[in-house]
């Protein structure tokens, strides 16, 4: 497991290890998408991770889709998360927020303006969503006109130039899991007939967009992306042309030189060795499921350069030194997963409090 612990380089970014924090939803935002205030401390535990990747951060008020998650486009988003980086940089770490905008994954009742979501199509997802109401099924949503892509590739490129103003290091876009640039890249959902759907080219256009705008907007090594290969969520099907999408993707992205490529491994082994090879820079592989044991697996087979966890980050802050020590990880408690206070966000227990 040595290998875990060289240092490496992301984009602009010097790590100290190849360990990092996954971004995950814990729905403590403000009702106006500010942080709350305890995400400073929870980013700040963590910052031994060296490279932490945020929870989702809607850039508009179109791309919420879960209660009380953060933004970045309006000041009061911009001083949250200033708070937020000048903590993790305080310990020495790097702090990246990640653009999620969710498509049809949202309810009107979880948004600030109450609008139908937007789509590629007006396909439904399937899928229930918690709202103030309890669990109700996801809307059909809107299909999107050619101004509103157009618009959406702006606010992508807002939010990223908020983000570095407000300390970020960088920003990581969400085309994966199931939301809304990952609605483009699936044919169950994106039945566009027009210069974005109906073949691999023109699904991957809007995702390569938004990068290119983004890239343009705060340098191509501060911007990091993510995918999800045949993670069957959301209601996404990318059929049988699956593997071909991403190959089309990832090589239409290599050239712009961004600082990393963030893949959510599912079951084609095959497809990420091929995907390693078409990327020239830094490959995030975030697995479910790795044992600790196998943690350092995909680096020292060449697949990946750094490793993203999840709930051992989230229920271990000081989880760099438990590794180091082969101390016992604590359990997370998946019922204080997503909103409320400090229980199960900044009350884990440190090594260092245990023992006093």
């Amino acid at each position: 497991m040595s290998v875990l612990w060289e240092p490496t380089t992301v984009g602009r970014m010097q790590l100290p290890h190849r360990l990092a924090l996954a971004p995950m939803t814990r729905s403590r935002a403000l009702p106006d998408g500010t942080p709350g205030p305890l995400a400073a401390e929870y980013y700040a535990q963590r910052a031994a991770l060296g490279l932490l990747i945020t929870e989702g951060v809607q850039p508009s008020d179109d791309g919420q889709g879960y209660l009380n998650t953060p933004g970045i486009y309006r000041p009061a988003h911009v001083e949250g998360w200033r708070t937020i980086a000048d903590a993790v940089h305080d310990r020495r770490g790097h702090l990246v927020l990640q653009l999620m905008h969710v498509g049809r994954m949202s309810h009107p009742d979880n948004t600030p303006h109450h609008r139908q979501s937007l789509a590629p199509s007006a396909v439904s997802a399937g899928v229930e969503m918690f709202t103030p109401s309890g669990r109700r099924p996801a809307p059909r949503p809107r299909a999107m006109t050619s101004d509103d892509i157009r618009r959406t590739v702006a606010e992508f490129r807002h939010a990223a130039a908020k983000a570095v103003e407000a300390g970020a290091d960088g920003v990581e876009i969400h085309a994966a899991n199931g939301y809304l640039l990952h609605q483009f890249l699936s044919p169950n959902a994106n039945l566009r007939t027009d210069g974005y759907g109906g073949s691999i080219p023109a699904r991957s256009r809007f995702a390569i967009e938004v990068a290119v705008a983004v890239a343009d907007e705060i340098g191509a090594d501060r911007v990091g992306i993510r995918i999800s290969p045949g993670l069957l969520i959301g209601g996404i099907d990318e059929g049988p042309d699956a593997a071909d999408q991403y190959r089309h993707l990832v090589g239409e992205l290599a050239p712009l030189g961004l600082a990393y490529l963030h893949v959510v491994q599912s079951s084609d082994e095959a497809l990420l060795r091929d995907l390693r090879g078409l990327w020239p820079g830094a490959l995030l592989v975030l697995r479910a499921g790795r044992s600790l044991e196998s943690v350092a697996d995909d680096i020292e087979a060449g697949v990946a350069d750094v490793v993203p966890v999840a709930r051992w980050a989230l229920a271990n802050p000081d989880l760099v030194d438990r590794i180091r020590a082969g101390a016992p990880l604590n359990d997370a408690d998946p019922a204080t997963f997503y909103g409320g206070g400090a229980a199960g966000y900044t009350d884990y227990p440190a090594l260092a409090s245990i023992s006093t």
